[in-house]
Formats: structure tokens, C-alpha cells, sequence
């Protein structure tokens, strides 16, 4: 037996046979059973969305249904911009004579420090913080002189605007209007302003705003969240405002948006140039919680279900093949609706590029206060023709400068939009009473200011007993600028400007895409849309379908047409046919992307609508499964999914697994009793309808749990007996070796079963630490520092 001063000084290593029951007393090997535990060890997809909740059929036949109006998931995120540009110059207020047309036109020289400025989505705030950095900035002496003055601005007033285009003088205030006056205000329609975000101060900007240029006040009202809809018809007797927030579905929400200075600006300038051209009309502000599209068709969703009117959005963004699928959303019934074409030069923006939604381009008007306008193209007024979407029936080359377009083709119309010869805005700040004026301009200025001249046309139709313009493209290019003399009393034709360099960035005679067919002449425009019958062309929608090889493939056209309609395809596939009913079938898909042109023809009429439908058939695939490596621990159950993505049921089988591992029917495999080994298992995943298979290769690897040692902390009293307990547990090893140092003289131990058990007889006052570490034959370790506390009596 060694002695106590031996067994100081060396470590003692024994090989231990886990079947011996015990061991001599003072031995250091032990046994050692260790449990441990151990475990076994997406797909995401940018596609557009075709189905809603759709399963896999078990059949040979899949119908998919159309989610109308909803875009691509990378769509649906993409932001919006709004389209309104002001100078860079802070005016004063208007003078007491601004609701005179014969007053002198606004001039303000920009100052110096701000020429530098770009004027595309300049707010107030901004302007009035770099004014007060740059007052900063100077001496007082410099500070106090004129500032020195580059470009001129012209800034004109309600009243100047109307004049120059031709629309009715405001009656004199307080008196009674006859029913022709109040519709040539727009009476009884509905204007809806579709922006994103919110202006706390739109009311009383608005308020500032007629009070200066002696408008039609406009009572506030409340649409609570929970209001049933559609909305009561609009007020005859005057203007109303309501505010509304909309959700991405298309409901009202009680939430409202975040506050944005530039959104703010937006929205301002909309409602009051839309008041300022019907200033009868009711205004319905619908505000979004972002400028995502999906927010702003949501927005446009909740116009259609508020009822008959007309939409505003002076916004714009990218188009693309995802975004046509939005088209259904602009066609509803008796709705109108108007897009900005872009405040960036030449180039397409969606929503204006739809082809239910009148795309409004932009001009630089010079007015005296009275006599003739004259007017250029803007250079910053967008306009092109669309990648994705098909030529709509009301652009033809019976319009004058129209040609034969390849696609759809923007602007349609246009209106003064350049900020040098902008309109008065009033701007009042989040938590201030004052109220700032600005000279704004953009394509977001002549948009809304379109809206109030439908929404009079609509109000003087209807005293005539017609029925709403709705999409008034076939009305104005088919009912006007089709017929030579009413297309030269009804538009001022833009014949010079540019907005980019290529072929066709230059304004010229007739159509062109930086300002569609011309301003209006509104007097004539109202005469002529007043009494004209208008014989719509049937709306056929856009869509993207999906579909499998050889699985058959059925879908309804959605379109809407006074009368019955008859159908045609054209650039359909081989074997793709349409009924009668506008149901789209394909027995035998062959794999491929399509663009099938749906023509849906008028059998009344005669008059055409046409959409274009993107069919992807995707070939045919074996089912996915993915490799992996999976871990695991002898003796403890493993399992594993190995679940392959298909569309179809699958079987599945193991190919050099071990013996005792099993797969499932749902592709979980699992092994009760896992023994020691590193093993290459190989999954096959048959398509139980193809008959085509998928295999994935899973590495497993069974490790032995390895030793684990537990021991409590000993304390004692000096010269008082004292003991502890090493417990050493090892599934996996038949021997380890044990080794404890750093054992004070006069320790010893004493092992039984799965123990050793440290006593010390008389103990020395100290500190001590005993470290024990631990080998098994597979290689497994560990190691553990046991701290030995001994305190004098």
C-alpha cells in the first residue's frame, strides 16, 4: 500500500473493468456508467402569390383562382415617392386682391444661398432651416443687407389658374347658386385624396387657404372607423372634408399614421388645388401608414368601397411585370382615377401607367392675368411607354401624333406643373398657428387638379341626367382627340419642351408622352364631356398565373363590360383555349412563361378591351429533400426528419442505414438504440404521381457520452474526521483510468461501485484542492477541481 506521502506526491492512474462489483479499500479506480443525452439533428419564395390557401388536388385538374389586385410580395414592399416639387423660396402671404384673375402674376427672385437647392420634394421645414443656417452663417452687416436674387418664380392664385384654362368665375360670396353654378363647382361628387402618412394641420392649412383666395369654405367631417360603407351621397349644398386611414386590406383603422414632412407637403397641396378647381366637391383625405404599394392600393381599395368618385395619387414608383397584376384594383365601377406621370423626366411610374388610371403629365405655364396662356412642356414631367402593359384599345393611331404604340403609352393629359410657375400652397407646421406660403409645382400639382375638373364634368353630367365619365380614356381619346375639330377647341396642344434627350423626350404636334393630348381647355371640355354619350370599352383585367406541366390549367378572365362580350386570345400557347364564359383552359401545360393577350370585344358596341395574362408553367421536378449531418449519442434515441418538399405525396426508403434505423411515411427517421459509429445514410423520396425521385445523403455520427465526474466541495474542522464523494459515471467505456492530485498527507480513499470516497482522520487547517481527472478507453475525458476547506478548532 502506498504511503500518505506518496500518495502527495504522485498521481495514481488505474485501469478499472467496469464488472468488478468493488475494489481493495484505498484504491483509486472506480466505475464509471454515464447516461447521456443526445439529438438528432427553408424554403422561402419571391414568386407572385396566385393562390389563395390553395392545396395540391389529388385529380388531374387544378382551377386557380385569382386573387385580384394583389401584387408580388417584392412588389407590395416597394416604396412609393411623391411627386411635388416647390421653390426654393419662402413667399409672403398672398395680397388682398388674390381672388382677382386680373391681379399681377406673383415674381420672386430665389436668394442666392438657396439656388443651389433642388426643388423636387423640398418641404418648408426644410427651406426654413436652411435659411436660418445660412442668416447664421453671415455677418450682421451682411445679414442685414437684401439678399442678392438669381431666378424668378411666378406664383399663381385660384383665380389666375382658372382663368387661364377656362374654367367658370366663382360666383360672388353669399349668394344663392342655381343648380348649373353649383355643378360647374363640382357639387354633389366626391374627390378622393390617396396619400401616404399623415398632415395634422390639413385642415386648417386649407381653411388659411380659402379664407385668403375667398374659396368655399369647407366643413369638417368625421367617417368613424366603424362607419358602414358606401358613404352617403355628397353634400350638393358645400364642401366637406373628412379624413380617413386606411389599412393594406382596404379597411379604415382608428390608427393613425406617423406624421412625414414631405408626405405632409404632399397631401397639403393636393386638397387645396383640388378644392381650389371644384370648390363644391366633398374631399375624402385617405391616408396610408407607409408609402409601400401594398398600403397604396389598400388606400385606392378603400376609395372603391367608399363609392362613386374620383382618385387622386400624386405619387409614382417603378413598374414592373409584377405590378400589372394591380390593374383590377383601378377598375372599379363608376370610379375614376389619376396618377401623376413623375416629376423626374422621361420615364414610366406606376400606378399612372395602369391602363384604367388617367396618367396627368406636367407643363410651364406663362399668364399675364388675362388674354391667351402659353405654355411649354416641363423638363421634369415624366412620360414613356410601359415595358409591361399591353396597348389599351383608346390608344390608337386615329389620335393625332399617336401612332401605333407597342405598349401602353403615358402621359394623357397634362396641366401647369413647373414650381418656376408654381401655385400658392399655405403650410402650416406640426404644433404652430403660422402659416407659411410656398410655390409648388410637380406632376402632383396638376394631378389633383384634373380630379376637380372630372369631378365638375361628373356633376354637370349628372344635372344632364348622364351617368359618370368613370375611366374617361375612351371619352377623351376617342370622343375628342379623335375627331379633328373637337380635339383643337377641347385641348391646347403642347408642341415644345422636352424632359430627356431621346427620340421622343420633345413635346410636337398632337399625342405626345411628355403631356399626353394637351392642357384643357376647360370651358369646351366641360361643354363637350357634359353632353357626350360615352360608349365604354369593355376593362379586361391583367394577371400572372401559375401552373404545372401536364396538370390541366383552368382560370376566369375578369372583365367588365356594359354588354355581353365576346372573347379571343392571342399569343396563347398550343392547345389554350377561352370560353364564351371568359374561362381559360389548358388541358396539357407545356412548361414556359406566356404573355396571352385576353380580347374582350362589345357585342353591342363593338368597342374592345384587351389584357394581358402571364402564364409560368413550371416543368416538372423531383421531389427536394436536403442533406445534413446528424448527431447523436449511444444508447439514446435519435430521430430526424427527412421530409422532402413536393407538391405530390411521396414514398420514401433508407439506403445503408443500420441496422435498427427506420423511415416513416412522413419522412421521419428514427433509431432506438444508437450504437457507436459514424454512418452514411441515403433517403430516396418518390413522387407517387411522376414517379420521379429525389435522394439526400445524411451524415450520422454516434459518439460514446464520454466520463462525467460529480463531487461536492469538502469542509472540516481541524483534527475532526472528515469525508466526500467522487461519482463517475460512463455509458460508453468498459475501463477508465482515474488520476487524483494534489491529495493533502494523511487523505485517503476508498471506492465502492461507482464511487470513491475521500477520508482524511485528522485533517490540517488549510486550503486545499483535489483534481481529478478522468480517461476512458474511447478516448473520452474530463476533468474536475474539488476545493478541501479545513478551519482551526
Amino acid at each position: 500500500m502506498a504511503t500518505p506521502r506518496q500518495m502527495m506526491k504522485d498521481q495514481h492512474i488505474t485501469k478499472f473493468n467496469p464488472s468488478a462489483v468493488a475494489l481493495p479499500a484505498l484504491a483509486l479506480c472506480t466505475a464509471a456508467l454515464l447516461s447521456a443525452c443526445g439529438a438528432g439533428g427553408n424554403d422561402s419564395s419571391t414568386e407572385p402569390r396566385l393562390l389563395q390557401g390553395a392545396a395540391p388536388l389529388a385529380t388531374g385538374s387544378t382551377t386557380l383562382v385569382l386573387d385580384a389586385g394583389t401584387l408580388p410580395a417584392a412588389d407590395a414592399q416597394r416604396m412609393a415617392l411623391p411627386s411635388f416639387h416647390m421653390a426654393p423660396v419662402e413667399l409672403a402671404a398672398p395680397d388682398d386682391h388674390a381672388d382677382s384673375a386680373n391681379a399681377p402674376v406673383h415674381a420672386q427672385a430665389v436668394p442666392t444661398e438657396f439656388q443651389h437647392l433642388s426643388t423636387r420634394r423640398l418641404t418648408m421645414q426644410a427651406l426654413h432651416g436652411r435659411h436660418l443656417e445660412a442668416m447664421r452663417s453671415l455677418s450682421p452687416e451682411a445679414a442685414a443687407a437684401p439678399a442678392a436674387s438669381g431666378g424668378v418664380v411666378a406664383t399663381y392664385t385660384p383665380a389666375q389658374i382658372r382663368a387661364a384654362y377656362g374654367l367658370p368665375a366663382l360666383p360672388a360670396a353669399g349668394g344663392a347658386l342655381t343648380a348649373a353654378q353649383a355643378a360647374q363647382l363640382g357639387a354633389g361628387q366626391t374627390i378622393y385624396i390617396l396619400d401616404a402618412q399623415h398632415d395634422p394641420s390639413v385642415a386648417a392649412e386649407l381653411a388659411a387657404f380659402n379664407t385668403k383666395f375667398s374659396l368655399p369654405a369647407c366643413a369638417t367631417k368625421t367617417i368613424a372607423a366603424t362607419a358602414s360603407l358606401p358613404l352617403a351621397a355628397a353634400s350638393t349644398g358645400g364642401c366637406e372634408l373628412a379624413v380617413v386611414y386606411s389599412t393594406a386590406s382596404g379597411a379604415m383603422t382608428a390608427t393613425q399614421p406617423a406624421y412625414d414632412a414631405g408626405w405632409a407637403s404632399e397631401i397639403t397641396l393636393d386638397v387645396q388645388w383640388a378644392h381650389a378647381t371644384a370648390p363644391l366637391a366633398r374631399i375624402v383625405l385617405i391616408e396610408t401608414a407607409d408609402a409601400s404599394y401594398n398600403n397604396l392600393l389598400g388606400g385606392a381599395r378603400l376609395a372603391n368601397a367608399m363609392g362613386p368618385g374620383i382618385v387622386s395619387m400624386s405619387f409614382g414608383g417603378a413598374e414592373s411585370s409584377g405590378t400589372v397584376s394591380s390593374d383590377s384594383v383601378f377598375a372599379a365601377a363608376g370610379m375614376t382615377y389619376l396618377a401623376a406621370t413623375g416629376d423626374s423626366g422621361a420615364g414610366v411610374s406606376w400606378p399612372a401607367v395602369a391602363p384604367h388610371v388617367l396618367a396627368v403629365g406636367g407643363t410651364t405655364l406663362s399668364y399675364s392675368g388675362s388674354g391667351l396662356r402659353s405654355e411649354v412642356a416641363w423638363s421634369g414631367t415624366g412620360g414613356g411607354v410601359s415595358q409591361y402593359t399591353a396597348t389599351p384599345s383608346y390608344q390608337t393611331n386615329a389620335v393625332p401624333g399617336m401612332g401605333t404604340p407597342a405598349r401602353r403609352t403615358v402621359a394623357d393629359v397634362a396641366f401647369n406643373a413647373d414650381p418656376s410657375s408654381g401655385q400658392y400652397v399655405a403650410m402650416i407646421a406640426p404644433g404652430s398657428s403660422t402659416v407659411r406660403w410656398g410655390s409648388v409645382g410637380g406632376t402632383s400639382l396638376s394631378t389633383p387638379q384634373w380630379a376637380g375638373l372630372i369631378a365638375v364634368a361628373n356633376a354637370t353630367r349628372a344635372l344632364n341626367g348622364k351617368a359618370a365619365l368613370g375611366a374617361p380614356h375612351a371619352a377623351l381619346y376617342g370622343g375628342i382627340a379623335a375627331v379633328p375639330g373637337s380635339y383643337a377647341s377641347t385641348f391646347a396642344d403642347i408642341t415644345a419642351g422636352s424632359d430627356g434627350s431621346c427620340a421622343a423626350c420633345t413635346a410636337k404636334s398632337g399625342y405626345d408622352q411628355l403631356t399626353g393630348l394637351g392642357t384643357p381647355n376647360v370651358s369646351s371640355l366641360l361643354s363637350t364631356l357634359s353632353g357626350l354619350t360615352i360608349a365604354a370599352a369593355p376593362q379586361v383585367g391583367s394577371a400572372s398565373i401559375k401552373g404545372t406541366v401536364g396538370t390541366t390549367l383552368t382560370f376566369t378572365v375578369s372583365t367588365v363590360a356594359a354588354n355581353t362580350v365576346s372573347y379571343a386570345l392571342s399569343g396563347a400557347p398550343s392547345g389554350m383555349s377561352i370560353s364564351s364564359a371568359g374561362v381559360v383552359s389548358w388541358a396539357a401545360p407545356v412548361a414556359g412563361t406566356y404573355a396571352v393577350t385576353v380580347t374582350a370585344k362589345d357585342s353591342k358596341t363593338g368597342l374592345s378591351g384587351q389584357g394581358v395574362t402571364t402564364v409560368v408553367i413550371a416543368p416538372l421536378s423531383a421531389p427536394v429533400l436536403t442533406s445534413g449531418t446528424i448527431s447523436g449519442k449511444v444508447g439514446v434515441a435519435l430521430s430526424f426528419s427527412a421530409a422532402a418538399s413536393n407538391a405530390n405525396p411521396v414514398t420514401y426508403a433508407l439506403s445503408g442505414a443500420p441496422s435498427g434505423m427506420a423511415i416513416s411515411t412522413a419522412g421521419l427517421v428514427s433509431w432506438a438504440k444508437p450504437v457507436a459509429g459514424t454512418y452514411a445514410v441515403t433517403v430516396t423520396a418518390k413522387d407517387s404521381k411522376t414517379g420521379l425521385s429525389g435522394q439526400a445523403k445524411y451524415t450520422v455520427q454516434i459518439t460514446a457520452g464520454g466520463p462525467v465526474i460529480t463531487a461536492a466541495a469538502m469542509t472540516g474542522v481541524a483534527g475532526k474526521p472528515m469525508m466526500g464523494l467522487i461519482t463517475i459515471v460512463d455509458s460508453g467505456a468498459s475501463s477508465v483510468s482515474i488520476t487524483i492530485s494534489g491529495v493533502p498527507l494523511g487523505m485517503m480513499f476508498q471506492s465502492s461501485g461507482l464511487s470513491v470516497m475521500p477520508y482524511w482522520s485528522a485533517p490540517v487547517a488549510g486550503s486545499y484542492q483535489l483534481k481529478v481527472a478522468v480517461t476512458d478507453n474511447a478516448g473520452g475525458s474530463a476533468q474536475l477541481t474539488i476545493p478541501v476547506t479545513v478551519t482551526a478548532r
